[in-house]
């Protein structure tokens, strides 16, 4: 399975799936992150956390830990 974890600068990946329950999955929703949208990996920062992309048109940075629940195709 890969993850936004796994994903490189530069990569444009379209999302599978969202994993998580709860409040921490309906926060990811609500940054714009749902099934089918595509992700534009911007940046990194110098020691991996957080991850720069671009969503539907904005800015959006991203923890690791947040990443790992991002299923992409």
């Amino acid at each position: 399975m890969k993850t936004l974890k796994d994903a490189k600068v530069g990569d444009i990946v379209t999302v599978r799936r969202l994993h998580g329950e709860g409040p921490v999955k309906r926060r990811i929703m609500d940054m714009g992150i749902t099934k089918g949208v595509q992700l534009h990996v911007r940046k990194v920062a110098p020691l991996g956390d957080p991850m720069e992309l671009n969503v539907r048109g904005y800015e959006l940075s991203v923890r690791k830990a947040d990443a790992q629940m991002i299923e992409l195709e």
